[in-house]
């Protein structure tokens, strides 16, 4: 079809609730469900951009009181109302379409499908192709020479040859099979005892339902009698599943005419709803100016930048490089920005055919070195740590790193989908970047950035350090409004080069260990595996769920399990798998460990060595703009989730070592989220348990057993600990007895003694969801907001999880803070002190150093002091420290 005749009419009803299904548990900064809204808007753009319609309309049902009810009132009966989630989003979908300026068609006393099927055939009968994008079989009954189905979801058109296809008969004879076989979902009746199969057969037969009811006498059997008694309610049938193709509605196909979306009003209710991936989508204006970038390419040019530079007190910089690992990258050119609307590019490492004559790179950072290193011009960056880590290993260590723009973004809203620069210009500057791939091509005809054309390149990275200088003046002042300038300047900022240099340090590996670790590793695995292919029956592919599936569920008949979510096999997660083992089935727990074996070669013995470099340490990165919580995250590769109670974890921690004449100490936070409870909470069992020194898992077992602590025993303790951090946490009685191995009734007398001995920290716990309610947000100790946005959701599920989140955060994200303190104060003192142990981990509440042995004693009595000390509680922090050649020992 040429898109210049052809009209796509969206079935706005069906999508609704398509979109609402197929996405779960999104809602907006305020609580406000947005899964159907954002879903709704992905199926929208996906036929704007692959379709490029030139006439489009979306069409919604307005009222479940139509024609249809007045003849039949029991149509669609039986549908439960429309959830209150979905039904608050539905006025919302409609103005974003209107946003994007195409008209929402409705009609009270008809349905969206009759709009469609009336103005297809008005189209048809004017030779107008029409495409409608729906999900609903019905809708095929309207298919005809220019009238087609499209369903995005599943990316099938559909003609006349697939309604034969699907129904067995043209799409004229569509509703014959509907008024026979029924449709349950729209309490049609039917012919009882007729389905979707036999329907279509006798039509098939008998030409049409009229005359298979005409001839009725010649179907024998129980099939022939219930078609001749309910030959009235196939008929009825038939025409509540009749699409009406001659509504009253009035409208001018001029009004379909596909015209650019309003980037204002979407970006508004972008911003509103937290669409902020969806953003870059829309907005295509550019609102930076490009007159005042210069490119820096004479001598003379570059002095009369420095002498600009010397008289400014703050300055964006932005490196362009040959590649994303800092450690390989090298420096094609510099971007500097410290006037909005204004930036500087000296390219430096440019390479390919007629290019200009460039500065020396050496020249080049030796004049800007005095700026760089002076701590007080401070300096501003998106990802910042990535340029310090560039110009450190090219000789220059940047000094007064003051300002990251991802990291003040990420402090005012640290659920956004995206804290990249991309993202914060379309959010804050409402400008669309150029992107890398405009500049640099894309696949295998990509260039590297020093094959790309000086003039191109200097647009390209001045925007961004422009950007960025523009950004950060947009974003600090809500940082302090949200009274968190200590909370980026005392904390986040100092870590960045803190990260910085333990990344470009790197870990050592014993890479023979390892390579023998997963060799060891690969026999475990044949030997699972031969005892599992002994179990099924025969040998059989343990990676494939399909092939799972069918062994357990089919051919071992193990007790039924679900299907997938798409229905088409048998589910075989973790779950699955877990229910099967504690119901001893062998099977089970063996392909639990196989699972387990498999994944710990795969990502660590067998991909660590590939990660080290020639001195045979491994690089982490770690990203401080990515949990919620404000914790730490590790990748590339992640070593945060190395198992630590398992054999094979421990191992795995053995592979990391010091150099030589070194030990690896590790300090670890002993309970630190149960005392950060007790300081926020003020509970004086907990106080007064932490003050002397009491093991709080052994007192809580004595309160919950009512016992005097010396009798209490291992597996109590074990109990206990699983009771403090569970209904702290918000666990229900199920869960907790499921965990436990007790009854239900035993879980339930255990939280309620707890909670009643520990009223204090339940009180403070409360509070911690009242102030999400009120707010929207829970704040940590050092007052890092944490928003909660789906606390007011009306799905009780999605609540629940919220206000289990508005008591984890607090607690978490306090912890998060109180290590990232205690980091900034070591580095301090082991700068200050000239000590050559370096910090070389932060894994969770855990900091890991290689030491030289010479400094053991001190940097264990410098160390707890710092962390046991990073900020006042009112119960002491504890640190656990021991050391090793390797981490395994030292943990």
């Amino acid at each position: 079809m040429d898109n210049n005749t052809t009209l796509y009419l969206i079935d706005g009803s069906s999508y609704l609730y398509r979109a609402y299904h197929a996405i779960r548990h999104l809602s907006g900064p305020g609580g406000f469900p947005t899964n159907a809204i954002f879903g709704f808007t992905q199926m929208l753009l996906k036929v704007l951009k692959d379709r490029q319609p030139s006439y489009v309309a979306v069409v919604f049902d307005i009222s479940r009181k139509t024609f249809r009810t007045e003849i039949y009132p029991e149509y669609k009966a039986n549908r439960a109302a429309m959830p209150d989630d979905l039904r608050q989003q539905v006025e919302p979908i409609k103005e974003l379409v209107r946003a994007f300026r195409i008209p929402v068609l409705e009609l009270d006393g008809f349905e969206a499908d009759d709009i469609i099927g009336t103005i297809c055939r008005d189209c048809g009968e004017r030779g107008i192709n029409t495409v409608v994008v729906t999900g609903d079989k019905d809708l095929m009954q309207v298919v005809s020479d220019h009238v087609t189905l499209l369903d995005t979801m599943k990316d099938k058109i559909s003609g006349a040859a697939e309604v034969i296809e699907r129904f067995g008969v043209g799409p004229d004879k569509v509703i014959d099979i509907l008024g026979l076989a029924g449709d349950s979902s729209d309490n049609i009746p039917g012919v009882p005892g007729i389905g979707e199969k036999t329907a279509i057969k006798l039509v098939q037969e008998f030409g049409s339902m009229d005359a298979l009811l005409a001839r009725s006498s010649e179907v024998k059997g129980k099939t022939g009698e219930n078609i001749r008694a309910f030959a009235d309610q196939a008929r009825l049938s038939r025409q509540l599943a009749t699409i009406d193709c001659r509504v009253p509605i009035a409208y001018d196909l001029g009004d379909f005419v596909a015209e650019p979306p309003d980037n204002a009003v979407l970006a508004e209710l972008f911003k509103r709803f937290g669409f902020t991936s969806l953003m870059k989508e829309l907005t295509s204006r550019s609102t930076l100016s490009s007159e005042e970038y210069r490119t820096i390419l004479s001598e003379a040019e570059f002095a009369a930048l420095l002498q600009e530079l010397a008289k400014v007190e703050e300055f964006a910089i932005d490196l362009e490089t040959t590649s994303l690992d800092p450690r390989m990258a090298e420096i094609v050119g510099i971007s500097l920005s410290w006037r909005s609307h204004e930036a500087y590019y000296i390219p430096v490492g440019h390479h390919y055919l007629g290019v200009p004559t460039q500065l020396n790179l050496a020249i080049v950072l030796d004049r800007l070195r005095p700026f760089l290193t002076d701590p007080d011009k401070r300096k501003i960056g998106q990802n910042i740590k990535y340029d310090y880590q560039v110009l450190r290993t090219a000789g220059v260590e940047m000094q007064g790193v003051w300002c990251d723009t991802m990291l003040a973004a990420y402090l005012v809203n640290p659920g956004r989908t995206s804290q990249g620069l991309d993202a914060l210009s379309v959010e804050y500057l409402d400008h669309k970047m150029i992107s890398y791939e405009e500049v640099a091509g894309k696949g295998k005809d990509q260039k590297r950035f020093d094959e790309i054309e000086v003039e191109k390149a200097a647009r390209y990275s001045c925007e961004d350090s422009d950007a960025t200088f523009m950004l950060h003046r947009l974003l600090l002042p809500k940082v302090a409004a949200a009274g968190m300038e200590g909370l980026l300047f005392e904390l986040e900022m100092p870590l960045v080069t803190i990260l910085a240099e333990m990344e470009l340090l790197g870990v050592k590996l014993d890479l023979p260990f390892l390579a023998e670790l997963s060799a060891g590793l690969g026999k475990q695995l044949v030997t699972l595996e031969s005892r599992i292919h002994e179990l099924a029956g025969g040998p059989f592919n343990v990676n494939s769920p399909k092939q799972l599936g069918e062994i357990l569920f089919e051919k071992l008949q193990l007790p039924t399990g679900k299907k997938t979510k798409l229905k088409t096999g048998w589910s075989t997660n973790v779950d699955e798998l877990e229910r099967l083992a504690e119901a001893g089935h062998e099977i089970a727990s063996l392909l639990l460990q196989q699972r387990g074996v498999a994944k710990l070669k795969s990502t660590y013995t067998d991909a660590l060595p590939q990660l080290a470099d020639s001195d045979g340490r491994v690089h982490t990165s770690y990203n401080q703009a990515v949990t919620s919580t404000g914790r730490l995250s590790s990748s590339d590769p992640n070593l945060q989730n190395i198992p630590i109670r398992t054999e094979e974890g421990k191992k795995i921690r053995q592979a990391f070592i010091a150099r030589e004449g070194c030990k690896i100490l590790s300090a670890d936070y002993s309970q630190i989220e149960l005392r950060v409870l007790a300081h926020l909470s003020g509970d004086p069992v907990f106080c007064d348990a932490f003050g002397n020194d009491e093991d709080i898992h052994t007192r809580t077992a004595a309160e919950v057993f009512d016992l005097m602590p010396g009798l209490v025993t291992g597996e109590m303790r074990r109990q206990a600990k699983t009771i403090n951090f569970g209904v702290i946490y918000g666990q229900s009685a199920f869960s907790l007895a499921a965990q436990l191995g007790v009854a239900r009734k035993v879980a339930e007398d255990f939280i309620a003694t707890y909670k009643a001995r520990h009223a204090g920290a339940m009180a403070f716990l409360d509070s911690c969801v009242e102030q999400a309610r009120e707010h929207g947000y829970v704040t940590t100790m050092l007052g890092r907001r944490l928003p909660i946005p789906d606390i007011n959701s009306h799905n009780f599920q999605v609540r629940s999880f919220a206000e289990r989140n508005a008591i984890n955060y607090p607690i978490q994200g306090s912890a998060a803070d109180i290590i990232k303190k205690a980091m900034i104060n070591i580095d301090r003192r082991l700068k200050l002190e000239g000590a050559e142990s370096r910090l070389l981990m932060q894994v969770h509440d855990e900091l890991v150093f290689e030491v030289p042995e010479g400094e053991l004693l001190h940097l264990e009595q410098l160390v707890e002091h710092e962390m046991a000390h990073a900020v006042e509680c009112r119960v002491p922090l504890k640190v656990d420290i021991s050391y090793g050649s390797n981490w395994a020992e030292a943990h």
